[in-house]
């Protein structure tokens, strides 16, 4: 199964940078801080980059807006090194000593429908989120900010080819489920194991052909009302939080 990048890439946003400078200090190169702030929030970053020594430097505003393009950093940008742990789905499925626990984007390309994906894939403690490499939003402070740092804490694993992946997956018996509007069963009638990939296409699209092929179940989530879909965030929650409620899952890596 494919790897992915391990260039440093940037997190913007307190709440972002706090969780990666807690949860892996060694893996954060430099903070960069408003020389304007200096508020509580900004003391505590301040002493939490002291406390785990990491460098911090204070700049001007306009450099941490070049630093984050289109995202709003808050006044705090952090340099930080790629997780080991995304750059190989065999390493992750090969050390999980519970049935795994995925989601699977096909076409997910808004950084804020990623970002949005990737916090309610940790809140239900999935163990990786897994996306095509040529139809997908790429890690971004964009999508940092809007995961509020589920993205420094749960896996997002890139791949080359999905439709191989999600065989490869089906051959450690994990079933691969999909959601489509279409499908004869709704989710809450369906029988889903612990050991489960869900898959979710974007938003208009659903999933391509192929990906859908791959899918050894297909469910819809009930829709009562006059709208015809979800947000992909909105539908990864739903599916994810039934799994949970029928067991399966941990507290994410």
């Amino acid at each position: 199964m494919s790897r992915g990048a391990a260039e440093p890439r940037i997190v913007a946003g307190f709440h972002a940078v706090l969780v990666r400078l807690r949860a892996d200090p060694a893996s954060v190169l430099e903070i960069f801080l408003d020389e304007a702030r200096n508020d509580a929030r900004a003391r505590d970053l301040a002493a939490a980059a002291e406390s785990a020594k990491v460098k911090l430097t204070r700049v001007q505003a306009r450099r941490l807006d070049g630093f984050a393009s289109d995202a709003r950093h808050q006044g705090v940008v952090a340099r930080v090194e790629a997780r080991r742990v995304t750059n190989n789905l065999d390493e992750l499925l090969d050390d999980l000593k519970i049935p795994p626990f995925l989601l699977v984007l096909d076409g997910v390309t808004d950084p804020h429908n990623l970002g949005a994906c990737l916090r309610v894939a940790n809140a239900a403690g999935a163990h990786a989120v897994i996306a095509p490499r040529d139809r997908s939003a790429g890690l971004s402070p964009v999508v940092s900010k809007v995961a509020s740092g589920a993205a420094e804490l749960t896996p997002y694993i890139m791949v080359t080819n999905l439709a191989r992946t999600l065989v490869e997956l089906k051959e450690r018996n994990i079933w691969v489920v999909g959601t489509t509007d279409d499908a004869p069963q709704e989710l809450y009638s369906a029988d889903l194991p612990r050991s489960i990939a869900w898959v979710l296409g974007a938003e208009g699209e659903g999933m391509r052909r192929l990906t859908r092929e791959r899918c050894d179940l297909l469910v819809r989530i009930p829709m009562r009302g006059g709208v015809e879909s979800l947000n992909v965030s909105v539908a990864a929650g739903v599916v994810l939080y039934e799994s949970v409620r029928r067991g399966a899952g941990k507290a994410a890596p």
